[in-house]
């Protein structure tokens, strides 16, 4: 447990210290996890736990492409004026991944024998594969254009999880916004470097 609430600090301080990122955003994401810890009095920590876990194996099993890529064939691709820093993925990701597994189990909490909860999970589970699926088309087998079409394929997905969220806990909803905007600019900054190379 001592590691689990280390994690969730480590996380949440990197965060708060990202540069240009807006305020606004930082005190949202504040009263988005006030707002849950009033709401729930009952907390499901092992579920909790399981949603936050497999949202980060996600990102593992895709950081098995990402990884070597990185810091050997991306390095040397033209890229756009806009292309982020390295370093910034990797922290953005892991918080991105928190925050959608918190999501995740909201809307189990609403009882996973209702049909709405469950056709909100499996389209999470599928938006959860197809994320995992672009690492490898991208940055595994190099496939830029596949991987853009992919891409566009994530952010339906992720729309409809978002859009299937609201409908049974609103703050779930707006939990998987910051990742719909990533993912928004990762599809333009996905294009720009197919274009450019």
């Amino acid at each position: 447990m001592s590691f689990i609430i280390w994690y969730l600090v480590d996380s949440f301080a990197f965060f708060w210290k990202v540069p240009n990122l807006p305020m606004a955003f930082k005190v949202w994401f504040l009263l988005s996890l006030v707002s849950m810890k009033k709401r729930e009095k009952n907390i499901n920590i092992p579920a909790l736990l399981f949603f936050i876990a497999v949202s980060q194996a996600s990102g593992l099993f895709g950081a098995i492409a990402t990884t070597p890529a990185i810091d050997s064939w991306y390095v040397y691709l033209n890229k756009p004026f806009f292309t982020p820093p390295g370093w910034l993925f990797g922290p953005v990701w892991t918080l991105l991944y928190l925050l959608m597994g918190v999501a995740a189990y909201r809307v189990y909490q609403k009882g996973f024998e209702k049909k709405q909860v469950k056709n909100a999970l499996y389209l999470f589970a599928t938006q959860l594969g197809l994320n995992t699926l672009w690492s490898y088309l991208f940055f595994g087998y190099k496939l830029l254009y596949i991987a853009y079409i992919e891409i566009i394929i994530l952010w339906i997905f992720i729309f409809l999880t978002i859009k299937a969220f609201n409908k049974v806990d609103r703050l779930a909803g707006k939990l998987m916004i910051p990742y719909l905007l990533w993912v928004t600019f990762a599809s333009f900054l996905n294009l720009a470097v197919a274009f450019l190379n």
